[in-house]
């Protein structure tokens, strides 16, 4: 082999490199396409194509990583008082629950009545809240 035919080799494996990932790319376009088709076909049938992307990512999920993100969101929900998970979750007489937040590095100790509260002034603002919950106790 000679040292003319060193950077022939490279150019042609760089280039079928090149043309792979182009046809890769090709084929990945077409079956995003057919993807958006069969979310159509399921809209158009009647079904909740927000749903089935739920499902779609829930099945990818394992058990416990699934069950791991509901209890969050649940909690979540708990806390603003969108899901009473506990029977003194919307009673006013128990708002005296402690819970910790934490927003980034920073961590609060609060109420349920207080961020029921919050949640109450946000709503009305018609802004979302951004916290993250630890624990509820």
């Amino acid at each position: 082999m000679t040292v003319t035919s060193k950077p022939n080799f490279a150019r042609d494996q760089l280039k079928a490199f090149i043309e792979r990932i182009e046809r890769l790319e090709s084929e990945k376009a077409d079956l995003a396409n057919d993807i958006r088709e069969v979310y159509a076909e399921s809209k158009g049938n009647g079904f909740d194509v927000k749903a089935i992307r739920t499902i779609i990512k829930m099945r990818k999920q394992d058990a416990d990583e699934r069950a791991e993100e509901e209890a969050i969101l649940d909690t979540y929900l708990q806390a603003l008082g969108m899901l009473p998970l506990f029977e003194h979750a919307n009673n006013r007489d128990n708002d005296d629950t402690k819970v910790t937040i934490t927003s980034g590095e920073s961590t609060v100790e609060t109420t349920l009545g207080t961020i029921k509260q919050a949640s109450d002034t946000i709503k009305a603002k018609r802004k979302k809240p951004n916290l993250s919950i630890i624990a509820a106790g």
